[in-house]
């Protein structure tokens, strides 16, 4: 049965969360994702990186627990969750054999996805090449092609410009004007105006460029870097939407559904 196989997400930020949300709505019950030790992640209310911290993280009534054994796993899953262990150099991979494996990581580069670590190996967004790394790539960037699977060649370029959002790109993210820990004055569903300040790094003001509700921010205290992404401004201003996986996390999900309802539909 399909919703008996073994599904592997490397990542577990808000796009991975998405597919996972998608994956396990859709009846795929054996879903396990993996992380650095310390994730850092913008839309931290939609984001199942969260239990690596916190120990457990909830999305959309989709509940993900925190693992440190493979061993670990078959309970998790009999439960109805998704575990979450942390596993950056995926050594998991060869303790379980999956069926599928997601390189959900959004690095614009493969950090070393290979196509044998499963029947179906699926990459999301630039950085692969279908046949040579991956069989399947779902396309991440906004517009006409979002979600779209791709089974020749690559996925479009990263440009470095963020998708449109109500007409704004650039000015939606909010990044860091310096290197230094991160000090925070707002907190995510906050509503803001241009101008507002929303925290500090080395003494500098990190200031909202336009109006909106305040739709993820990273953990207080971390140490970032200048131009790192750490919020993001909706101008929608709809708080209801810090809670709920955002229409690109689904679109890409229904992009990898798509992918293995393709592959495995023999089964069907």
């Amino acid at each position: 049965m399909l919703g008996e196989m073994i599904i592997a997400i490397k990542g577990a930020g808000d796009i991975a969360s998405g597919v996972a949300v998608r994956l396990r709505k859709s009846g795929f019950r054996k879903i396990f994702m993996l992380e650095v030790p310390q994730p850092v992640a913008v839309r931290r209310k939609v984001t199942f990186c969260e239990a690596v911290y916190e120990g457990q993280a909830l999305v959309e009534d989709i509940r993900a627990i925190r693992v440190s054994e493979t061993t670990e796993l078959e309970a998790i899953w009999d439960a109805g969750n998704i575990a979450v262990l942390v596993d950056p150099q995926w050594n998991s991979l060869k303790q379980i054999k999956a069926d599928v494996v997601v390189d959900a990581i959004l690095a614009k580069t493969n950090l070393g996805t290979r196509k044998d670590e499963a029947s179906l190996v699926i990459g999301l967004g630039p950085g692969f090449t279908v046949g040579k790394d991956v069989h399947r790539i779902v396309e991440t960037k906004r517009g006409h092609d979002l979600g779209r699977v791709i089974e020749n060649g690559s996925a479009i370029a990263n440009t470095g410009i963020p998708g449109s959002v109500d007409g704004y790109t650039t000015e939606r993210v909010v990044r860091s004007p310096a290197d230094g820990i991160f000090t925070v004055y707002s907190s995510i569903c906050d509503i803001v105006k241009p101008g507002d300040i929303i925290g500090r790094v080395a003494g500098e003001n990190v200031n909202a460029e336009i109006a909106g509700v305040i739709r993820g921010l990273i953990r207080p205290d971390c140490k970032v870097t200048r131009g790192m992404k750490i919020g993001d401004i909706d101008p929608r201003a709809d708080v209801r939407k810090c809670f709920s996986v955002s229409d690109k996390a689904r679109s890409v999900g229904g992009g990898v559904l798509e992918s293995i309802l393709a592959m495995f539909c023999d089964n069907l």
